[in-house]
């Protein structure tokens, strides 16, 4: 590992005493088999089984193999030092038809899991949802259908009375903008719909289901046994190309649909207004108890952040008529996002003086930069990624300094993973996994990480 310059309990930039330090996956990302033991299909199985859907037919029938490979990965978090470790529940693996019958297998696997981490010292930190619906939910109509929230509900419940004693931390969804811009407007991924008038029923449904599965684990788990419950976004902070009118307002418009869509229901109880003008005719009437609904007190706030986008006014990129426009004085990753650290620090800032003083979690971050598919060596380097992680970690500390209450940081990814519509040809992990072999190889953005846990982040210097 690299030298910390001081580890003193006093040494300059440290970190706030209990913050936690993590990696994140998710489960049809990393651990493969998703049919195995009796689980059923998910709609990225049958999405990704769809001949043109993801690049060069890649699917996540083996993906990192940690189905069969969790002891082996879990020593590697304990090796790198991580305090928790974020992970999601396949929903097809607890309950293969979507409702009813629950799975004893998978609830085995994840039972497993949970005693591993913490045997390490490694507190779980679970999600319910990250994208894979069962594909029976989805014949009924999946996010589509009103009854899905009470169904995912049922589900929650069932995670609940399993693991609600250990998991330290709760997520309801995962990123639903994604869910839903992706899955109903663009059809880029499952369940690979294009409709303007689906996409504002499917988010509204994923926020009554948070509401649900909230309203669940407040009645279900023992207040002597709970640990906190929360919601995962993924925010892109916008900010206006010129001070033109034009661009100013496609700059609100976009802010609205992407950061605010979801987290104005959940923290005021309402939508935001500049959604009625994107949608037309497509945008629906919300009943004021299911504004209630989703208007739960939730314990903590999970942020996803990766870049931002410089707006401008675009009448052609429809619904929110609103484009980006490249910064040709700025990085980008392999996945065409610029990299723009202080976007973090006004994320998290912009977060607390809009919605309160709300613990935050900065549950994914991440960059996909080359690696070669092979590696010699025990240690790969990638220079840009630690760049990357070096920056956006200090932008967490100005945000800190700044006032806002974030509680931890989670490194996306631990592992080189099946990246959706991409497949296999972006890597976001800090470990590089040969996906021929399964082999694992620590990169030098691992280690650098490991050095940060250790010195608390005094090792990131000023």
């Amino acid at each position: 590992m690299i030298d910390s310059p001081d580890n003193s309990p006093t040494a300059p930039h440290r970190f706030p005493d209990g913050f936690i330090w993590g990696a994140a996956t998710s489960a049809y990302q990393v651990e493969g088999y998703p049919t195995a033991d009796g689980g059923g299909p998910s709609i990225w199985h049958r999405f990704s089984h769809t001949p043109g859907m993801t690049h060069d037919g890649d699917t996540g029938d083996v993906a990192c193999d940690q189905y069969h490979r969790i002891a082996d990965d879990v020593r590697i978090m304990r090796e790198l030092g991580l305090q928790s470790y974020r992970f999601s529940i396949a929903w097809g693996r607890i309950m293969p038809n979507g409702t009813g019958a629950v799975n004893d297998a998978g609830i085995g696997y994840y039972d497993r899991l949970v005693d591993l981490l913490l045997d390490n010292g490694i507190q779980p930190n679970a999600t319910l949802y990250h994208w894979d619906l069962p594909e029976a939910i989805d014949n009924r109509g999946g996010w589509l259908n009103r009854d899905v929230a009470s169904w995912f509900a049922d589900y929650a419940r069932t995670m609940y009375h399993a693991l609600g004693d250990r998991v330290a931390l709760w997520a309801t969804l995962n990123e639903p903008w994604v869910v839903t811009d992706a899955g109903y407007l663009t059809g880029v991924h499952a369940p690979g719909h294009e409709n303007l008038f689906e996409a504002p029923l499917a988010s509204h449904n994923l926020l009554r289901a948070h509401g649900m599965a909230v309203q669940a684990y407040r009645a279900e788990v023992p207040a002597s046994a709970r640990s906190r419950i929360g919601i995962v976004v993924n925010i892109e902070p916008k900010y206006p190309a010129s001070t033109s009118a034009d661009d100013v307002a496609a700059t609100l418009r976009a802010n609205a649909y992407m950061n605010r869509q979801y987290l104005d229901p959940v923290f005021h109880g309402y939508y935001p207004e500049p959604l009625r003008e994107i949608f037309g005719e497509a945008w629906p009437t919300h009943s004021d108890d299911d504004m209630a609904l989703i208007r739960q007190p939730i314990d903590w706030l999970g942020v996803n952040y990766y870049t931002r986008a410089v707006t401008c006014n675009d009448p052609l990129a429809l619904p929110v008529r609103a484009g980006r426009v490249t910064q040709r004085e700025h990085a980008y990753t392999a996945m065409n996002w610029e990299v723009y650290p202080q976007g973090l620090t006004d994320t998290l800032t912009w977060i607390r003086d809009t919605y309160g003083e709300i613990p935050i979690y900065v549950t994914e971050n991440g960059s996909a930069f080359y690696d070669p598919p092979t590696v010699e060596g025990d240690t790969l380097d990638d220079p840009l990624r630690v760049w990357y992680l070096r920056d956006h970690l200090r932008a967490v500390r100005r945000a800190i300094a700044a006032g806002v209450d974030v509680r931890g940081y989670y490194a996306w990814s631990l592992l080189d993973n099946f990246e959706w519509s991409a497949g296999y040809a972006k890597r976001f992990g800090i470990v590089h996994v040969d996906f021929a072999t399964q082999k694992r190889t620590l990169k030098r953005s691992a280690r650098v990480y490991a050095d940060v846990i250790r010195t608390h982040g005094a090792s990131l210097g000023g």
